[in-house]
C-alpha cells in the first residue's frame, strides 16, 4: 500500500454532504413536503475537536434556524446508538447557544430549533425502524429521545439516502473481491459512475475521494486491531471469574499487556499513513478512552 497523506480528513459521508447541493438532497428526503427549502437556507454544524472536545459526529446541519438535523452512517448495529446521539445533542445545543451569545442563566427562555435524529444503515441483517433512548433507562417515559433508522430502501433510487447506501455496499463487493488496494478504489468509483450511484460528486470528486478510501482502508484495518484485542480482553476476564483472588492482578497486568500492543499497532499504522502526532492522539482518545495527556504520551512512546 503507498503512502498517502491525508489531505481530506472526513469520511465520504461527511465530505459528500459537506457539499450544499447534497445536504439539501438529504433534506428533501427526510422534508419532501418542505419545498421552500434552498442551499443558503441550510448550514452545517457538524461537530469537530475544534468545537467540541472528543465529541464529534458524522453529520449535523440547521435549516432556517428552526430545526436541526443530525444523522449518524453506520455499518454495524448497536442499541447504544441513541445515548450517543444525547450526547451529539447536547454539544450542539450548546454550540448553537454559545454562537448567539445566550446565557442559560438568564430569567427569559429562549427558543431553540427543533432537533431530528436519524442514523443511515448500510449493513447487512435487521434492525429496528427506530431506536429510543428509554429502552436503555428501564423503559422511563422521562427518557424520550428518538433515532429514525433509514435503509435506503425508498422507492426512488435517485434519493440521495439510497444512493449513498449503494455506495457503500458496491465498496463492500469489490473491497470482498480485491482487497484494500488502490485498483479496488479505482473499481468502485469506476462502477459507482456507470451505474448511476452519485455520478456527479464521484466523476467531479474522483482524486480526493479516491485518496480518502485508501485512508479509511487501512483505518478499517486499524479499528479490527482494536476491537480483536476489545473482545480478546472480555474473553479474558469471563474466563477468569470464578478464579482466585490472588490470580486478580496477573489478569489485569495481561489485559493491560493486550491493550497496549493494541495501542502500539495502532500508533505504527497511522505513522504510516503519515499522519501527524496530534491526529493519532485523538484516535487514541476515541478508541482506546484515554485522556488527552495520556494519549500524546503514548504516541511519543510509540512513534517510530
Amino acid at each position: 500500500m503507498p503512502h498517502m497523506k491525508r489531505t481530506v480528513k472526513d469520511s465520504v459521508f461527511t465530505y459528500l454532504f459537506q457539499d450544499p447541493q447534497y445536504t439539501l438532497q438529504l433534506y428533501k428526503s427526510l422534508h419532501a413536503e418542505d419545498e421552500g427549502v434552498e442551499e443558503k437556507d441550510i448550514e452545517v454544524i457538524t461537530l469537530t475537536n475544534v468545537l467540541v472536545d472528543d465529541i464529534y459526529n458524522d453529520l449535523g446541519f440547521l435549516v432556517k434556524d428552526r430545526l436541526i438535523i443530525l444523522v449518524e452512517a453506520q455499518s454495524t448495529f448497536s442499541p447504544n446508538l441513541p445515548m450517543r446521539m444525547l450526547f451529539y445533542m447536547a454539544a450542539t445545543y450548546k454550540a448553537y447557544s454559545d454562537e448567539k451569545l445566550w446565557s442559560l442563566h438568564a430569567a427569559k427562555a429562549y427558543s431553540f430549533p427543533k432537533m431530528e435524529l436519524y442514523v443511515i444503515y448500510t449493513g447487512k441483517g435487521d434492525v429496528p425502524d427506530r431506536l429510543r433512548l428509554s429502552d436503555l433507562c428501564g423503559g422511563d417515559e422521562f427518557a424520550e429521545l428518538t433515532v429514525k433508522v433509514l435503509r435506503g430502501d425508498a422507492a426512488d433510487k435517485s434519493d440521495i439516502v439510497n444512493q449513498y447506501v449503494r455506495f457503500c455496499k458496491i465498496a463492500d463487493e469489490e473491497r470482498r473481491k480485491g482487497g484494500p488496494t488502490v485498483e479496488t478504489v479505482k473499481r468502485i468509483i469506476d462502477r459507482c459512475i456507470e451505474e448511476g450511484v452519485l455520478p456527479v460528486f464521484l466523476a467531479s470528486r474522483r482524486r480526493e475521494v479516491e485518496d480518502m478510501m485508501v485512508v479509511l482502508f487501512d483505518e478499517k484495518k486499524v479499528r479490527e486491531i482494536h476491537e480483536y484485542n476489545v473482545r480478546k480482553d472480555a474473553l479474558e476476564e469471563g474466563r477468569a471469574e470464578g478464579r482466585a483472588e490472588g490470580m486478580k492482578k496477573g489478569r489485569a497486568e495481561g489485559r493491560n499487556e493486550e491493550r497496549e500492543k493494541g495501542i502500539s499497532a495502532m500508533v505504527a499504522a497511522m505513522a504510516e499513513l503519515s499522519l501527524g502526532k496530534d491526529a493519532i492522539a485523538q484516535k487514541l482518545v476515541r478508541h482506546f478512552h484515554l485522556s488527552p495527556q495520556a494519549a500524546a504520551a503514548k504516541v511519543e512512546q510509540y512513534w517510530d
